[in-house]
């Protein structure tokens, strides 16, 4: 009798932070908009892909872009949108749907795990030992360990040399375009579960609703789409 042997698991799993598992997504477009209203702008839909899963310097240039604010007051804005973000996030914020089962599953068939974030070192360690206290990450990424942040593909990159694996044997687990973007040019497989925007599909790209969706079997499905 012929047997099918069973799928590969991943090298590692690449987790993004803000949406993915934390319910932030709405606590850093709360942080956007009382910025954007003190520079004089009411924030709308139509900003929505330059905040939402950008990093602090992204976003602060586009409030300072479309405002028309000078440009010194870029360093203050940024400093006010990471400050604020961080207030809000040690009051607490929620892990999403189905993240704890999953790590738990990672963990327990020893599958290595990282967190991946476009957030500043602060947010991310605010996290780690709030909501995600007690969660074994092999390490994590924030935005100021590597030059370049998301969307670029440098904390991708970086992550899977950290577990000396081959990009394309990772799959980074995101919520926003910009992180996919960023996994997708890394060589990772991505398995995208949408919040506050839209992904596009695309070439490496399997898509879950919810992580309560995923489980180890899905996570290396994704490593055979084409």
């Amino acid at each position: 009798m012929k047997t099918t042997a069973p799928a590969a698991l991943p090298s590692a799993v690449l987790f993004d932070m803000d949406g993915t598992l934390v319910d932030t997504e709405v606590l850093w477009w709360e942080t956007a908009r009382e910025v954007a209203a003190g520079l004089g702008h009411r924030l709308s839909d139509a900003d929505a892909p330059e905040v939402v899963g950008r990093a602090v310097a992204d976003t602060a240039a586009h409030l300072i872009g479309v405002t028309g604010a000078d440009p010194s007051e870029l360093p203050a804005a940024a400093a006010e949108l990471t400050d604020s973000f961080f207030r809000k996030v040690d009051a607490g914020a929620p892990l999403r749907p189905g993240a704890a089962a999953l790590l738990a599953s990672l963990e327990a068939a020893g599958v290595p795990f990282a967190l991946v974030s476009a957030s500043p070192r602060s947010v991310v360690d605010a996290v780690v030992a709030g909501s995600l206290a007690g969660v074994d990450f092999a390490f994590t990424l924030s935005a100021d360990d590597t030059v370049r942040t998301k969307p670029h593909p440098d904390p991708y990159r970086a992550a899977a040399e950290r577990f000396a694996a081959d990009p394309a044997a990772c799959v980074a687990v995101e919520d926003s375009p910009d992180g996919t973007a960023s996994a997708d040019a890394a060589g990772c497989a991505v398995l995208v579960v949408p919040s506050l925007l839209p992904v596009a599909p695309g070439q490496g790209r399997t898509f879950a609703r919810s992580l309560e969706e995923v489980d180890l079997g899905v996570l290396a499905d994704c490593l055979r789409r084409p």
